[in-house]
């Protein structure tokens, strides 16, 4: 089946997104030590080239960027960022693609949360106001390059990718091919439309950036543990739950050791929890968040 011109030119204006970031996000990595992977051959991780991490059900989600702690080219580590990209024209297909991004990377962020690990989302065209503020509400950090910055953009190296509903797939086709051409070039004209998206947008890239590095570079403030005691009482009714909290002697506490609930604190504000019946298991978690 044939691509449409309007789907070839989103993976175009995908690629053009992946290409802005992957060396700004290369050199955090570099800086820091931490491992950088994207799309592309990694053996010993994975046999193609997609960059594909399975949650905690065993689904498997495509991603865009993943940066690692304690990595190499052979061995995957422990993930401190997932950043997703995403293009869409229409306002109409803004909050399906945000749930997209968030259906692929929330199961994955939750079975790494000891990692508490930075979400990114970077997109490009038309997304309502509601559908970037789902995505914060849920922990990401949007990176938005408005349709017009797109626009302007392409303009640099000669082509007019602006279009609507209206456009013939002809007309189409031929922004397509002139796009494809300048990427296959990867020269001048490509270079060009990289460094005019990234000139429009350089406020907005600096805050995402600034975010990024908060996380990456955050320290441990404080670890709080609690040791709890206390015999557990189960009530069939309110009131009688009621009647023994107004009964109960708080200076005199009685029973056996439960649990310990643990607490890391980060200087960046992230919070990292636990509750371990085993003091093994509860040292060998703040091993892991030491890391």
């Amino acid at each position: 089946m044939a691509t449409s011109p309007a789907h070839k030119f989103g993976q175009l204006v995908g690629n053009l997104i992946e290409d802005v970031l992957e060396p700004v996000l290369q050199e955090y990595c570099d800086k820091r030590q931490l491992y950088l992977d994207t799309k592309g051959p990694r053996p010993g991780v994975r046999k193609g080239r997609k960059l594909t991490w399975k949650d905690k059900y065993g689904n498997e989600h495509d991603l865009d960027f993943v940066i690692e702690r304690g990595s190499t080219a052979g061995r995957r580590g422990r993930p401190v960022a997932f950043i997703e990209s995403a293009w869409r024209r229409y306002t109409k297909h803004s909050r399906n693609k945000a749930q997209e991004i968030q259906g692929a990377v929330l199961p994955i962020r939750d079975d790494n949360h000891l990692d508490a690990p930075f979400l990114g989302a970077v997109i490009a065209g038309e997304f309502t106001s509601t559908s970037i503020e789902q995505m914060k509400s849920v922990g990401f950090e949007v990176l938005y390059f408005p349709y017009e910055t797109v626009v302007e953009a392409f303009a640099t190296a000669g082509i007019d990718a602006r279009f609507d509903e209206a456009t013939s797939d002809l007309a189409f086709s031929a922004c397509v091919d002139q796009i494809e051409r300048a990427q296959s070039g990867r020269g001048t004209q490509w270079q060009a439309i990289k460094d005019k998206l990234v000139e429009i947008n350089g406020k907005r890239i600096a805050t995402f950036t600034r975010s990024l590095t908060k996380t990456l570079d955050r320290q441990i403030q404080f670890v709080l543990i609690l040791p709890l005691y206390g015999d557990q009482r189960r009530f069939e009714e309110v009131d009688d739950a009621i009647d023994f909290l107004a009964g109960y002697s708080q200076k005199d506490p009685d029973g056996k050791f439960q649990v310990y609930e643990v607490l890391v604190r980060y200087t960046n504000g992230d919070n990292i929890k636990g509750q371990f019946e085993e003091k093994d298991r509860a040292m060998d978690f703040l091993r892991v968040t030491r890391a």
